[in-house]
């Protein structure tokens, strides 16, 4: 039987040709989707586009569900990388009436990636098109243009530019360093957010977890150990006193936070922390996330039994509503990649309360990393607010 929500979305968008669904992790927008599919009875295939990770979990919920026969799942990021692929799929859709869904359509955000323009293209001989997302569509509107021009260019019908130039403010830095020129954009604030959402309101639902369970988020904290402790000041003295940081490439700021984390991520202290938990908590019933490869493995080498994952490959598109004690062992600096795996838990089919327990080392970047979370932003935003001496004095 369907969810309330569920039958509210079919109800809205049956009677479109393309459309959005943007219901948070949980509320069953696969199933939507699906059955919003089956009430179109002139196709002749449905092409549907997942994260690669997704496939295999898409495949089995489709079989579950037995609803839909004749679809093609294809890997969002295969259209990227295979032109093969690409001209394969280009074929079928010019030459059969083709349903086609971009499911985590936030893959699609970057207008000039060329993912995203293969598949505008291919959308473009689709009758029906369908995007699905968990993540709230006002959370940034930059990224909401590609995905309704997916849908239609007729619902915006504007381009890219005079998109942002209706719904931003923003400014544009110009630095130069030894001869070079860099130019970066910065966005003060967004404006006619009614009127954006005036033109799309007609395609879209929107709907959020209603859940009479809790969600409980327990902060436990951990100490580096000395050799660890070394590392990590090593990091910090060598990148962040360099004053070419931000000018030649951003990134290296990320690679350097990256590697300081990765120096202490199997601390002692921290399987001691971890012990403690288990001890109290029905290990069937609980999840390990881990971020690096080693100690995703120390982990599992540690607590053979323990059901550890990682967030790349199992933070999107699993169902694991039969666990209901997550430990994140590792931090993640991505807010979307932290949300996904609170859901693959706190979802509907859910019973028990949801306990969530956050390791946090005694050092400046496991705070940063907090705080951004806390905020929705990325560590890469934060560097350049703030710039390297700041962060330097914070780490």
């Amino acid at each position: 039987m369907l969810l309330n929500q569920q039958n509210k979305a079919i109800e809205k968008l049956h009677r479109l040709k393309v459309g959005a669904l943007f219901m948070q992790p949980g509320t069953g927008k696969t199933l939507t989707a699906m059955k919003l599919i089956e009430t179109c009875r002139d196709i002749e295939t449905i092409l549907w586009f997942t994260p690669c990770q997704t496939k295999q979990n898409l495949k089995t919920e489709i079989e579950k569900f037995n609803i839909l026969k004749n679809v093609l799942i294809c890997g969002i990021e295969t259209i990227s990388s295979s032109d093969r692929t690409y001209l394969e799929i280009l074929n079928i859709v010019q030459s059969k009436k083709t349903f086609i869904v971009c499911d985590e359509s936030l893959k699609i955000k970057n207008i000039d990636a060329k993912r995203t323009q293969r598949l505008i293209i291919i959308a473009s001989h689709c009758e029906y098109r369908l995007v699905l997302n968990g993540t709230p569509i006002t959370r940034n509107i930059l990224d909401v243009w590609a995905q309704i021009h997916f849908l239609s260019p007729k619902i915006l019908n504007m381009g890219i530019a005079e998109y942002k130039n209706t719904f931003c403010e923003w400014v544009e830095k110009t630095t130069r360093h030894n001869g070079k020129v860099r130019r970066e954009e910065y966005i003060r604030k967004f404006h006619n957010i009614d009127y954006l959402y005036s033109l799309i309101n007609p395609y879209i639902y929107e709907c959020d977890l209603e859940l009479t369970i809790e969600k409980n988020h327990i902060q436990k904290y951990y100490t580096l150990g000395e050799s660890e402790l070394e590392s990590y000041q090593y990091f910090k003295e060598k990148y962040l006193d360099n004053e070419k940081l931000a000018f030649l490439n951003n990134n290296i700021f990320l690679e350097m936070t990256q590697k300081m984390q990765h120096e202490y991520c199997i601390t002692e202290n921290k399987f001691e922390i971890l012990e403690e938990i288990l001890k109290t908590s029905d290990l069937s019933k609980t999840i390990i996330y881990c971020k690096y490869i080693k100690s995703y493995n120390e982990v599992k080498e540690r607590f053979p039994k323990a059901n550890v994952l990682t967030y790349g490959k199992h933070a999107i598109g699993l169902n694991l509503q039969s666990n209901n004690i997550t430990i994140y062992f590792d931090k993640t600096f991505d807010y979307a990649q932290m949300i996904q795996s609170e859901f693959r838990t706190f979802r509907t089919g859910q019973t028990e309360n949801c306990i969530y327990y956050n390791l946090t080392g005694n050092v400046g970047l496991e705070k940063m990393i907090n705080d951004n979370i806390s905020k929705k932003q990325t560590l890469l935003d934060y560097f350049k607010k703030v710039g390297a001496k700041q962060i330097k004095e914070e780490l």
